[in-house]
């Protein structure tokens, strides 16, 4: 009664209500912001986890949403994320000062649980294997919105999700579940159940889902709201269509949902005594044998369909030894130890986007290109610097700097590069003349000692492009 009385005396005056949220909310300075660590001490079971919580407690859940802590949380991650704008046009930096102006109303209706989201924007991306992956973008208020409930609810959750998933969890990441995934084929188990949901976030089944949340949670105002970022429709091609079943990809709360969805496969592969990893709908369960593999893929799958009401995708799964898969761009050596290795797809998909970066017909400057590369260099050795095959770095390292040799020759050879910069460079005049009479193409040119010493690691060390390797 004392918090109905609070509200109350909040939705009394408009200016106090906006004077709190410029209190609450510090728009302008608010810095990088990660998802909650969970704390690393003690062990619990993988089973039941579950904390208890009062009735009146599961009843305040929106309250909580709309808490001060909470909503500085959300918008930092919003903007630490960036991200398109939804359907009405509005980005990311136009947020906070739209906060400042709306939040009383915004506020109120989700108090009272008559907030609408719109409707999501679909877009489509390539995927690195062919066919597009279609995204729902959520606007950027929903986004906010979105991720304040995500915050909420995953400090509830996250403890009673398994152990073996690693998916979109605080503190949990991709590496540790290679790792993991390492440890089970170390010990023997060196056949892999690879099982790839088909159009896993495009075939989730809205009431069992929202079922499974309302198990857990009873605030019937957060169910109502979790239920209209589902409903609330795609734009596509100009046209609003309604959505009967899915999660759309590209909110921030379709990850939390999708784990929700199959912790009810993570706990039946622990009943069945399966070693396995799962990362959001990549799930590998290592055996022994190939015919226990195929008997696990078989009753798997039956039980996906049946319980979860979706398909596994069987050009995509598998069982097979795992050397001869990837998983979450990685895939293990064969032979002693298993190490693991960048697989053969990450490194196809690796060197056709450097050659995108540093094609010639992108007509931007030696200095933008170099900027680029080393933008797409960082992350991509921060993530896949982890693999334990040094050679394959090495090899690729050299590979990116052969590449941009025969790129500056060609800008040279078309006037974008002077030859007194080469000559600036260390080329003398009568060896750079006689490279660029050879017959050779650009590729073979740039294995010649002249561009060696016109264009050596150092200067591409000077632009900032960064090594792969340590002493390539």
């Amino acid at each position: 009664m004392k918090e109905a009385a609070s509200m109350g005396r909040d939705s009394s005056s408009d200016q106090r209500q906006k004077n709190q949220l410029q209190m609450v909310l510090a728009f302008q300075d608010e810095s990088r912001s990660e998802a909650p660590r969970m704390s690393m001490g003690g062990t619990e079971s993988t089973v039941a986890k579950r904390s208890t919580e009062s009735p009146a407690r599961e009843q305040q859940l929106v309250e909580e949403v709309c808490g001060r802590e909470n909503c500085k949380q959300a918008l930092a991650r919003v903007k630490a994320n960036k991200g398109s704008a939804g359907m009405d046009g509005m980005t990311v930096q136009q947020l906070p000062e739209y906060l400042k102006q709306h939040w009383p109303a915004i506020r109120e209706q989700l108090l009272s649980g008559a907030y609408k989201p719109q409707p999501v924007k679909r877009v489509e991306i390539p995927k690195p294997d062919g066919g597009v992956r279609k995204l729902g973008i959520p606007t950027v208020l929903d986004r906010f919105i979105q991720q304040a409930v995500m915050l909420v609810l995953q400090r509830r959750w996250d403890r009673t999700f398994s152990d073996h998933s690693y998916g979109f969890r605080p503190g949990r990441s991709a590496h540790q579940a290679v790792e993991q995934a390492q440890q089970y084929i170390a010990a023997g188990y060196r056949w892999v159940v690879d099982l790839d949901l088909e159009k896993f976030f495009d075939r989730v089944n809205h009431d069992k889902l929202m079922a499974k949340i309302a198990e857990r949670i009873g605030d019937k105002r957060l169910l109502k709201l979790i239920r209209a970022f589902l409903t609330a429709g795609v734009m596509e091609d100009g046209l609003v269509g309604p959505v009967d079943e899915g999660t759309p990809q590209g909110g921030p709360l379709s990850p939390l949902l999708s784990n929700i969805v199959l912790d009810e496969l993570d706990r039946e592969l622990e009943q069945r005594g399966h070693r396995f990893v799962r990362y959001a709908d990549d799930c590998n369960i290592y055996v022994r044998s190939q015919r226990a593999g195929e008997r696990v893929m078989e009753n798997i799958t039956r039980f996906i369909a049946a319980r979860l009401k979706l398909k596994v995708n069987g050009e995509k799964s598998a069982v097979a030894e795992p050397w001869a898969r990837k998983f979450l761009g990685f895939s293990f050596t064969r032979f002693g130890e298993p190490k693991r290795r960048i697989a053969p797809k990450a490194i196809l998909r690796f060197k056709g986007q450097i050659r995108e970066l540093t094609q010639r017909t992108r007509g931007v400057s030696t200095e933008r290109m170099a900027e680029d590369l080393a933008r797409y260099l960082r992350g991509w050795l921060g993530y896949f610097g982890k693999c334990q095959t040094p050679s394959v770095l090495v090899g690729l390292d050299q590979w990116v700097r052969h590449r941009l040799r025969s790129v500056i020759w060609k800008q040279w050879k078309r006037g974008s590069v002077r030859f007194a910069e080469l000559r600036h460079r260390g080329v003398g005049k009568n060896l750079a003349a006689q490279t660029a009479g050879s017959a050779h193409g650009p590729w073979r040119l740039a294995q010649s000692p002249a561009l060696s010493i016109a264009l050596p690691n150092v200067y591409f060390d000077s632009l900032g492009i960064p090594r792969l390797a340590d002493g390539s």
